[in-house]
């Protein structure tokens, strides 16, 4: 299964990069919206990870792109709420 993270916070992304590395899936990271925006487009992955919340382009504004481009990988919505 191939998968695609794109998440700008980098301590977030490099933890799901590693767990699902390990758990045996190909995984792709993008730090913006925009580089993985330009990898879902130009590769097939299973499974799109995307945080919500990134500095250049809002994820969802990247969900209704994907879509209107034909891609309808599933798609998991990263939102967090305040930081612990």
């Amino acid at each position: 299964m191939k998968i695609l993270i794109v998440e700008d916070e980098k301590k977030t992304g490099e933890y799901l990069t590693k767990g699902l590395t390990e758990a045996g899936f190909v995984v792709d990271l993008a730090d913006n919206g925009l580089n993985g925006y330009h990898l879902a487009m130009t590769s097939d992955y299973d499974l799109l990870i995307l945080d919500v919340m990134l500095p250049d382009v809002n994820g969802w504004d990247i969900v209704r792109m994907l879509r209107a481009a034909g891609k309808g990988m599933p798609i998991l919505l990263l939102y967090r709420v305040g930081h612990h």
